[in-house]
């Protein structure tokens, strides 16, 4: 019986395959190449930063987490929330498609115990870690916080970034408004569209057009970044759409911001080069 490939046909296709693999070690998808940054069983493509712990002004720092507030289970990545800081990729990205799945655990620690579940992804981070208040990075940040998950706001850090937004203000916020006038910002918040103008810093807060999904559920949020403009999605629906951003390229950073939080899917997706 002849074997089904031949020596230089092996050769071949381990390269392909090897080709294939996403940063995480698992196989990217073949047709558009999707990364994988969270492989279902470790940090691995992340580093972690912490903030000072409370009662002390000495923050933990780059890749110590003696409190244990990112840890991997269960397929999952599981952010207590206990410390402020961040879950930060090694590498910078631009131009992408990202796809995150998330849900909010029970606990929530002080100084926002008894506050909204508040977490974020940030995006375009650039500059030195902790240089926003201490534990962020300068860049835009996709706001995860019951009843606001959408907002865009602004983080600066040795420089402020801007953004632009077709928008409309009521009363002293500005909210996404599709075909409304643009409105530049170097700092601040743009609310996503549905936030409610009654919102509460209050845990379990749900506004009247919620779109994500009640604590305990799972949510899929996709957030793309092609050239200038940043489009947040939250369980399909568009909520928020920012263009003449400051910033197009840098690392993306997952908080830990006083509520527990889990993440089932990480998942980046280069969009096609333009000619």
């Amino acid at each position: 019986m002849k074997p089904l490939f031949h020596g230089g046909a092996i050769f071949l296709f381990l390269c392909v395959w090897a080709f294939a693999l996403s940063e995480s070690g698992r196989p990217a998808d073949a047709q558009d190449g999707t990364i994988h940054l969270f492989n279902g069983k470790d940090l691995t493509n992340f580093y972690t930063y912490l903030g000072a712990p409370p009662k002390s002004k000495q923050p933990y720092g780059k890749n110590n987490d003696p409190e244990k507030v990112f840890t991997v289970h269960d397929g999952m990545i599981h952010i207590s929330g206990k410390v402020f800081g961040g879950l930060i990729t090694e590498k910078e990205y631009e131009n992408y498609h990202l796809t995150v799945e998330f849900k909010w655990g029970e606990k929530t620690w002080p100084p926002r115990e008894d506050k909204a579940r508040d977490s974020g992804i940030l995006l375009h981070c650039v500059g030195a870690d902790g240089a926003a208040g201490g534990v962020w990075m300068e860049s835009f940040e996709c706001q995860m916080i019951e009843g606001g998950t959408g907002d865009f706001i602004l983080v600066g850090g040795k420089n402020k970034p801007s953004l632009t937004v077709e928008a409309e203000k009521r009363g002293n916020q500005v909210y996404y408004k599709p075909s409304a006038p643009s409105v530049t910002l170097q700092s601040g918040r743009f609310n996503w569209y549905g936030r409610d103008p009654g919102w509460k810093d209050v845990k379990g807060f749900r506004g009247r057009e919620e779109v994500e999904r009640p604590a305990g559920q799972w949510n899929r949020m996709e957030v793309i970044c092609d050239g200038d403009k940043i489009t947040n999605i939250v369980n399909s629906k568009v909520v928020n759409v920012g263009t003449k951003s400051s910033l197009t390229k840098g690392k993306i950073l997952f908080q830990s911001e006083g509520a527990e939080v889990f993440f089932r899917k990480i998942e980046l997706t280069p969009l096609p080069k333009r000619p």
